[in-house]
């Protein structure tokens, strides 16, 4: 039975669009605009606005992350460093109950590199205490040899470390050399996946700019801006997910304004309430004003930004954000940096499933998947309203707040 979503604003990615209706039949939006035909369930938005499924650009996650995520209308989350096998892809893949994935699975690291100092300070938390030793790599050949170990096993790009500690509290942390991440970044692009690199410092991303990588999973917070770095970036056609949530929490900042939102406080889990609450505090002396600054002059120059978080596990000490949520936390952030509502919306619609090559979602059109939200208010002009959620869809499965 088709579904209609009815009485809307709908912003489809991109714009507010004038019609007031969207179709669905199965997993697909079919129309956009078109009344009902007879028999059709219809569902009356009374008003409110019709947005296609979040996509976090950055995170961590796991089974419970992905069914957070979905509670708070995101439906894609991109994961920048974990591993799912093959089996684990398709399970999420069919079940409609928890946000879709997309993984580098496991990152190219150099070995006691980032995040070795972290998988350390959060060892007790794992199950049945102990660490986790990644794989890591020194050489050219062995970063190729990795990069094609992580394509056969499904990865959909690939990531790079590049992270000497200083913003991390551990400054001196051994890092992969120039020539084997030109030689890891070249494989991949070889392979057809895009290469997106954690870089925390300004010396980090011109690093990460030189060997040719794609994205910014982070953005450089130690440093305000230059006119070099900007231009680089915009030259490069790199896109920055500038997770301006984790960010704050590292320069001391927490996520407890959004914790007493009672639209995201009664939705989470004792656990993830504390972490929320919580921060890292490893950057106390950084400066977020700076990082919105930065942001500003990349968004002006045509760079592409995207709404990420890098949520990742329920621990206090690593905290202040949570998965789903604290997208829309990124969003308020990116608009306290200078994007309009509709600018910020397509940071976490459109501008990753193009980023990414998700041409199937982010967007809502005819033929995209029924990945919706809708929320009451209008985010578009204040993007606050985006934390109001009457109900998600994946693939045209619905819940309702």
């Amino acid at each position: 039975m088709s579904t209609f979503i009815a009485n809307v604003r709908i912003f489809d990615g991109e714009h507010v669009r004038s019609e007031r209706m969207v179709g669905i039949e199965g997993s697909e939006i079919v129309s956009v605009g078109q009344q009902p035909p007879a028999g059709a369930e219809v569902v009356d938005g009374q008003g409110g606005t019709l947005l296609p499924g979040l996509i976090d650009g950055h995170v961590h996650t796991s089974l419970e992350g992905l069914r957070l995520a979905r509670v708070f209308g995101v439906t894609t989350e991109l994961e920048m460093q974990g591993y799912w096998t093959p089996q684990q892809r398709e399970e999420i893949d069919e079940d409609d109950g928890i946000a879709d994935v997309r993984s580098a699975l496991l990152s190219l690291m150099a070995k006691d590199g980032h995040p070795h100092e972290l998988i350390a300070e959060l060892a007790e938390h794992r199950p049945g205490g102990g660490g986790w030793t990644p794989p890591s790599v020194s050489t050219p050949t062995e970063a190729v040899a990795h990069v094609r170990a992580m394509v056969a096993q499904g990865a959909d790009y690939i990531k790079v470390m590049i992270e000497e500690g200083t913003v991390m509290g551990h400054p001196g942390l051994p890092m992969i050399s120039a020539e084997a991440l030109k030689a890891g970044v070249a494989e991949a692009h070889l392979l057809g996946k895009k290469v997106i690199a954690h870089a925390m410092t300004l010396a980090a991303t011109e690093q990460a700019i030189d060997v040719g990588v794609d994205g910014l999973a982070h953005l450089f917070i130690d440093r305000p801006h230059t006119e070099e770095i900007v231009s680089a970036i915009a030259d490069a056609g790199i896109f920055v997910t500038p997770c301006l949530v984790i960010s704050s929490s590292v320069m001391g900042g927490t996520g407890q304004a959004l914790a007493d939102d009672p639209r995201v406080g009664a939705k989470l889990p004792q656990q993830w309430l504390a972490t929320l609450r919580g921060t890292f505090s490893k950057y106390p002396e950084g400066r977020l004003d700076q990082v919105l600054e930065s942001v500003a002059a990349l968004h002006s120059a045509g760079v592409d930004i995207i709404a990420g978080t890098d949520a990742s596990i329920p621990v206090p000490a690593h905290g202040g954000v949570v998965h789903g949520a604290s997208v829309h936390h990124e969003l308020q952030l990116l608009v306290r940096a200078g994007l309009t509502p509709l600018q910020a919306l397509r940071a976490a619609t459109s501008v990753p499933a193009r980023r990414f090559g998700l041409d199937d979602r982010g967007r809502i059109a005819p033929g995209a998947r029924a990945d919706l939200v809708l929320v009451d208010g209008d985010p578009t002009t204040r993007v606050e309203d985006s934390l109001s959620i009457r109900a998600v869809w994946r693939r045209g499965t619905v819940s309702a707040d």
